[in-house]
């Protein structure tokens, strides 16, 4: 035998090893199987939803709802306040800073869609937008009605109201404004908080205002668009390994779960090497062009078996009964 099929045999079986031990070291028939459970996140609360394959980055999504199949309004403390009695194991709202420097909790940058206000949300002091009707621009057939007028007088909160109304509850905080003013703001709110309340807060958005805030608080769960896509090349790297990267630990993930197939180990492995770092996974479900959520029966069949993590939804009551049902396994 020649040397050079010597080498070549030797070359082979180190590569049929190498693969063996890829496919090993990521199947999941060896993970714990036990105790597995779905998790729910509620966008902005409960509030109206829209076709969102069509929607655009300046869309009024207020003028293309749905007929309204309930009466509750976004970001808004009875939005929060349902979310969470229908099951919600944690809430997203958006804030932005208002005139006065406060952090008040609304979606747009002018209030001019959803309100009976105009202008930008900075042109405002916080009193001001919070005597606005957050209900007021909502429509379903290209503004014949609007159902909701009326009844989202007063509602515009403040991320201060929020934390007090909402305490030992978990959140997921978007910063909406860009620059580091917000970032600031937010510590300042954050400053306030137990040490058991913190433990519950995760923030993602504005990319600078976030290093400031994991500056100060590195425990809190952070992501950004910038920050999730560093981690997950890192991980499809290296996570063939076993070998879980640095700026992968201690993070929030935000899957569409379209892609999440060419995770290492997904979803079991995937799952339980990401708790062993801090890290925790929410599964959006990719409509369009933009990350929508699990709002129905077809939506979640999408969910493999063993999933674990959070799932997003932006109808927390039209899933919560199927997914305490057949998702969530009795202790």
């Amino acid at each position: 035998m020649s040397k050079n099929k010597s080498k070549r045999k030797y070359f082979v079986r180190i590569l049929l090893i190498l693969i063996l031990f890829i496919i090993l070291n990521n199947c999941n028939f060896v993970t714990d199987k036990s105790k597995k459970n779905i998790s729910l996140l509620a966008h902005r609360g409960l509030g109206q939803t829209f076709e969102i394959e069509n929607a655009k980055w300046n869309t009024n999504t207020a003028k293309i709802i749905y007929p309204p199949e309930h009466f509750y309004i976004e970001n808004t403390i009875p939005s929060i306040k349902a979310a969470f009695n229908y099951g919600a194991d944690m809430v997203e709202f958006d804030i932005r800073v208002t005139r006065d420097k406060k952090l008040v909790v609304f979606h747009d940058y002018i209030i001019d869609f959803r309100t009976n206000g105009h202008g930008k949300v900075s042109d405002f002091t916080l009193k001001e937008l919070q005597k606005l009707d957050v209900g007021y621009g909502y429509t379903h057939d290209e503004g014949k009605s609007y159902p909701l007028r009326g009844k989202g007088v007063g509602l515009m909160t403040s991320i201060e109201d929020i934390f007090k109304n909402f305490k030992g509850k978990a959140f997921l905080i978007h910063i909406k404004d860009s620059g580091n003013e917000i970032g600031e703001l937010l510590l300042m709110e954050l400053s306030l908080l137990s040490t058991g309340d913190l433990e519950n807060i995760s923030i993602y958005g504005n990319d600078q205002a976030i290093k400031t805030i994991k500056k100060r608080y590195p425990q809190v769960k952070t992501f950004s668009k910038k920050i999730i896509k560093k981690a997950l090349i890192s991980y499809e790297l290296i996570g063939w390994s076993g070998y879980i990267p640095e700026n992968i630990k201690n993070v929030q993930l935000h899957l569409p779960i379209q892609y999440t197939k060419f995770l290492w180990g997904w979803p079991e492995k995937f799952l339980e090497r990401m708790k062993s770092v801090n890290t925790k996974v929410f599964l959006v479900n990719m409509k369009g062009k933009w990350s929508g959520g699990f709002d129905n029966e077809n939506d979640l069949a999408l969910i493999p078996g063993g999933y674990s993590g959070y799932v997003w939804t932006n109808r927390i009551d039209t899933i919560s009964s199927s997914v305490k049902k057949n998702y969530i396994k009795k202790k």
